[in-house]
């Protein structure tokens, strides 16, 4: 006979084979390095010390292993500042980088401390390392495990989104900021936060100047397993771990997930003319991808490339990915110029890539969603084609085609179709679903919606490079006046046009990702590479609140009929083929109700979804049948609704060219077409009816 036994359950975290392991009576320090023929560890008591209080030399007969030099240190407690530094060969063609002076940062940080510190003697001092507890009470937290198509993604930046003075809250800029917001998102109805990067990045440049053009976004990584500790609120080293912990908690208990934005391309080191701060003083040749001359491999754009699918950095990778999932409870992350994730040693796109499938199928990583910016600045474009059914992306084509059909582009129809469907082009062929499709207009790189419609050139004067930065292919306008006006007209348009996209993302299948801001029509002046401007041209302006009341709310409104409408978040395409029912999935007609001529450069159509599950007798769990009136060009025109849609009896639920609050309605409660089944759609505006039970 068993006995019974008594379960407790105990939190699951990730102990990382290296960096600064912290046991019971001591730390253990672990660092690779294959060619070093020196290593010594530096120990600080403060973080303003200039030079370590005491340095131990790590013995390469006792203490290393392989290619891993490690020593224990007794009676070392959480809090302990460090370096590591490393002596060997140097040499630019022989791929090493050597430097017996240099003060390195762990490449297993959990935190960090300080700022860069001026020098005088050439030496570079970095923020210091910091020893740090892993043990956090999450009071029970877990992974919510959404589904991903069920999945309405918020792009924000943790210091933007509270950081203005109109903010309203006790820490702004910070991750207690973001708590403090949390009754916003929930009022919006976002599912997921996705978090412009948060993994330690220089706040001054190397030598502890003030630098002209901050590093604000964040993309320029220095150790990937800690978190900012410019958002934190305590500067006491390490607090930015248990506060960036808090976030999560709250978040969660908000039914809110994280997802992080990481940028495991390239790092802050540069080309040859960069630094020596942590991976180049280590390993540089293991770290990073080098020609056959010596020279570092540039397929970031900034001036070196992660060399990801050698072994050591793979499994540096995959602890780091480990470490945010089970010690820090994040929900799934979007990797940053992706396909160089792609590539192998000598910088080739090859197939089934070792470290993209290893992701996929990773089992400790099973629960989170991996979503892929399927491109990098050497040229790989992969979208449609990264990775498995695991992977979602960014679909950069849902973004042009969409911009470009409402700015009036002749020849746009068809593949404005093709993505509001759900891109099968890009996704059917290899199995893949409408899901893998993150569906988005707007980003953080690029115009906000309302610049998009505000705007037909790039502004980014303030950045300082002449205005020769940032992309130059935005499908946007101005609809005849560059930047702000009172012209009552234009501005009546630069509204519609905002909510046509605001409703075509949030009707197409696929995921949508709205970018923090454009639900209020937050404007950065034009600037479409905000990279550098830490100030009110990217802060989260919450006057705009009250100001763009209009669309705030038709943009929530929109939110909440997406999440109960399973009729818009299909999980197959659609087909236009004859259910058991007999009804198809979608039809498709003329503004006069006829057959569609796909082949000319009309800009209007008819659209009509069938409910998702006929079958089921709880409309909202089955879904409604929901039919699209667009009107894309510049004149107004008749409409004529089909034969097939009179059957129904439909509400109208959207109409982007009315005043609020008849611009959208609770779908139960706006009127019904007219009786004739004729109306006329003004330019560029749209409608949308849903059928009532």
């Amino acid at each position: 006979m068993l006995m019974q036994q008594t379960c407790k359950r105990f939190q699951f975290t990730h102990i990382l084979p290296y960096g600064a392991v912290l046991h019971e009576d001591g730390v253990q320090f672990s660092v690779f390095s294959k060619s070093a023929k020196e290593m010594r560890l530096l120990l600080y008591d403060d973080i303003d010390d200039r030079e370590p209080t005491e340095v131990i030399d790590l013995d390469p007969r006792h203490d290393r292993w392989g290619d891993i030099w490690s020593v224990y240190i007794e009676g070392m407690r959480p809090g302990q500042l460090y370096h590591f530094q490393a002596d060997g060969p140097s040499g630019q063609q022989g791929g090493n980088l050597f430097d017996g002076e240099a003060r390195l940062i762990d490449p297993y940080a959990k935190a960090l401390a300080g700022d860069f510190q001026r020098s005088s003697d050439g030496i570079i001092r970095p923020p210091k390392c910091v020893v740090v507890d892993d043990f956090f009470d999450w009071e029970g937290d877990r992974h919510i495990r959404r589904d991903i198509s069920e999945s309405v993604i918020y792009e924000m930046h943790v210091r933007g989104f509270t950081k203005n003075d109109n903010s309203g809250v006790e820490h702004p800029g910070t991750y207690l900021g973001v708590i403090e917001k949390i009754p916003y998102l929930q009022s919006l109805g976002v599912t997921a936060v996705e978090l412009m990067p948060v993994h330690e990045f220089p706040i001054l440049d190397i030598w502890g100047n003030q630098p002209t053009r901050k590093n604000y976004w964040g993309y320029d990584p220095m150790a990937f397993f800690a978190p900012h500790r410019g958002y934190a609120v305590s500067d006491e080293p390490g607090a930015q771990v248990n506060e960036f912990k808090e976030m999560v908690k709250a978040l969660h208990q908000a039914g809110i997930e994280i997802i992080l934005d990481v940028v495991f391309n390239h790092t802050c080191e540069g080309n040859d003319q960069g630094p020596v701060l942590s991976f180049k003083g280590l390993e540089n040749q293991c770290y990073y991808m080098m020609d056959e001359h010596g020279w570092y491999r540039n397929y970031s754009g900034c001036g070196n490339t992660i060399n990801g699918n050698h072994p050591v950095v793979r499994e540096m990778i995959f602890n780091c990915l480990r470490h945010w999932v089970h010690n820090y409870h994040i929900d799934g992350f979007r990797f940053d110029l992706a396909s160089i994730l792609s590539r192998d040693r000598g910088g080739n796109i090859v197939p089934n890539p070792p470290l993209v499938e290893m992701i996929g199928e990773d089992p400790l990583l099973a629960d989170t969603k991996i979503i892929a910016e399927a491109w990098d600045a050497a040229g790989a474009y992969q979208v449609g084609s990264f990775g498995d059914h695991r992977w979602a992306e960014w679909n950069g084509r849902y973004r042009d085609d969409i911009r470009s059909f409402w700015r009036g582009d002749g020849g746009t129809m068809g593949s404005f179709v093709t993505r509001i469907s759900g891109s099968s082009d890009l996704y059917a062929h290899s199995g893949r679903p409408p899901y893998n499709s993150i569906n988005f207009i707007t980003s953080h790189d690029g115009f906000t919606l309302s610049d998009l419609v505000s705007y037909r050139g790039k502004h980014n004067d303030a950045n300082g490079e002449g205005n020769r930065d940032g992309d130059n292919h935005n499908c946007s306008d101005n609809y005849g006046v560059e930047g702000p006006t009172d012209e009552p007209l234009i501005e009546e348009l630069r509204n519609r046009q905002v909510k046509n996209m605001l409703t075509t993302l949030m009707l197409s299948q696929g995921v949508p990702m709205l970018v923090s801001g454009d639900e209020c029509r937050r404007t950065q002046g034009g600037n479409n590479n905000a990279y550098c401007q830490d100030n009110e041209i990217s802060w989260f302006d919450w006057d705009d609140m009250e100001q763009n009341e209009e669309t705030l709310r038709f943009c929530q409104n929109l939110i909440r009929f997406r999440r109960l409408q399973p009729t818009v978040r299909r999980e197959g395409f659609l087909t236009g083929q004859l259910n058991q029912d007999g009804h198809p999935d979608v039809s498709w007609y003329s503004a006069l109700g006829t057959a569609v001529d796909w082949n000319g450069d009309n800009l209007t159509l008819i659209c009509v979804l069938k409910a998702a599950d006929e079958s089921k007798d709880d409309y909202d769990e089955a879904g409604r049948d929901v039919m699209l009136l667009v009107n894309a060009t510049g004149e107004p025109r008749d409409f004529v609704l089909p034969p097939s849609a009179k059957c129904n009896k439909w509400r109208l639920f959207v109409d982007t060219a009315a005043e609020s609050p008849g611009d959208i309605y609770e779908y139960q409660d706006g009127p019904p077409p007219p009786a004739t089944g004729r109306m006329k759609l003004t330019y560029r505006s749209l409608r949308c009816y849903v059928a009532d039970p």
